[in-house]
């Protein structure tokens, strides 16, 4: 997939066969979308384009603020995304307040018809855009004859079968049931971040983790528990388990994420890794002693694999 930072050097795509939306998560829902986009491509013979914006909307316009609204993908997990779906392009535009002050026949002309040469534009439903999402599928039928492209909806029904929504998804993860999230997203969720280095209590034990440091601070995050993870580095996919909370048995003062990998010894210091998320083994609990946490660890290992396994 060619990933292209605005509109000012985009190649001559053949027949460009866009879509438009933040795509937050690429789940279920969204993939409905993108899979019309890749059969109306190979029937005319052109290319796949998604038009994107970052950062999200609601977050230039005032609507949310970052601790309000949590992102279930960042720009370069959205990017992998829609790359392992097999998109041609994905067009990632700046959204401003400048921008969001465009009417819908600027943003159809300056940006779908001039700026893409849009061959056919594909839009979920209820895709609204231009200033106070003023535009429509409406508005494209009633000025079809001047678009220069075609148009299609992606009908309701075909999108509310689904029964997704990126707000489903977010409460089913900040309850900590990342297996409903997964029938959602129809992927595992993923979690990107840096390993830093922690107080090695874990080592000490005999279940060494890498603390996991997330820099985006717009990424969601879990609820608090011990989770069943896959623990993706060099492409390589290894099974761990995850603890995301403030280890009350220790110290119960900063939130952590840290996860032991199984039969893993690299070095690892300063690397980027992916978790993915497979289901909660239990909440963090506090124990009386670290030996009765050390206890326990041994059989969440133990539970952790039987979940994988099955």
């Amino acid at each position: 997939m060619q990933v292209h930072y605005g509109l000012d050097k985009i190649p001559l795509i053949q027949k460009p066969v866009v879509t438009s939306g933040t795509f937050d998560g690429v789940h279920l829902g969204h993939k409905t979308i993108l899979d019309r986009l890749k059969e109306v491509a190979e029937e005319c013979g052109g290319e796949t384009v998604v038009l994107t914006y970052w950062p999200h909307p609601r977050y230039v316009l005032g609507q949310k603020s970052k601790n309000e609204l949590k992102l279930l993908s960042s720009l370069d997990e959205k990017v992998n995304l829609l790359a392992a779906y097999g998109i041609n392009h994905l067009v990632i535009l700046p959204f401003t307040k400048e921008f969001s002050q465009q009417s819908s026949k600027q943003f159809i002309d300056n940006i779908i018809r001039r700026g893409l040469k849009t061959f056919k534009l594909v839009i979920g439903y209820d895709h609204k855009f231009g200033r106070n999402r003023e535009g429509s599928f409406d508005y494209l039928l009633e000025h079809q004859s001047e678009l220069g492209f075609a148009i299609e909806e992606i009908p309701r029904a075909d999108v509310d079968h689904v029964g997704i929504s990126s707000t489903k998804i977010r409460e089913a993860l900040e309850n900590g049931d990342v297996a409903d999230a997964y029938k959602f997203l129809g992927d595992y969720y993923p979690l990107t971040g840096k390993v830093v280095m922690g107080d090695q209590l874990g080592r000490k034990i005999g279940f060494p983790t890498a603390n996991i440091k997330i820099d985006e601070t717009h990424k969601l995050v879990p609820s608090d528990g011990v989770y069943a993870v896959y623990v993706v580095i060099n492409d390589v996919h290894h099974q761990g388990m995850l603890n995301i909370g403030v280890r009350p048995t220790v110290d119960g003062l900063k939130r952590t994420i840290e996860v032991h990998i199984f039969d893993f010894s690299e070095q690892i210091y300063g690397d980027n890794i992916e978790v993915r998320f497979i289901d909660r083994v239990r909440e963090e609990q506090k124990f009386a002693s670290v030996t009765e946490l050390q206890q326990q660890l041994v059989v969440d290992k133990k539970n952790v694999i039987r979940l994988i396994n099955s």
